[in-house]
């Protein structure tokens, strides 16, 4: 039964065991010169190397993305621009055309307006010389 039910010593015992391991590895692991600690080291030193590739990397993508986002905005302002003087430019041949147009409609409409009041006049003149 002593096995299920430890005593008072040996959970003592077990407890100083325990804590001499931990204090064994720590002491271990605390030395700065020990192979272990130098193969970390380079481990991490090249992990951070590594990553550092990799952010120069995503930065360097990011730099062209930009570059590449800003050369299709000029294009696309480019279009902008153009669309908008072909759309002026048709605007203002739309509005001469228009002006033309009804230029050419007062001027017909006058030279009607001045037939009929020719007309009137002569049917008056012509009216009045009969009664004569």
């Amino acid at each position: 039964m002593r096995h299920f039910d430890p005593s008072l010593e040996d959970r003592r015992t077990l407890a100083a065991e325990a804590k001499k391991n931990l204090l064994a590895k720590f002491k271990k692991n605390a030395d700065p010169n020990s192979p272990e600690a130098i193969e970390k080291r380079r481990e991490r030193e090249a992990i951070a190397a590594a990553r550092a590739e990799r952010q120069a990397q995503r930065e360097a993508a990011r730099r062209e993305h930009e570059v590449e986002l800003a050369r299709q905005a000029a294009i696309a302002a480019e279009a902008a621009r153009e669309a908008e003087r072909i759309a002026a430019e048709k605007a203002a041949a739309e509005a001469a055309l228009k002006a033309e147009q009804e230029s050419a409609a007062d001027a017909e409409l006058k030279e009607q307006q001045k037939a009929a009041r020719d007309a009137r006049y002569a049917a008056r003149k012509a009216a009045k010389k009969k009664r004569r």
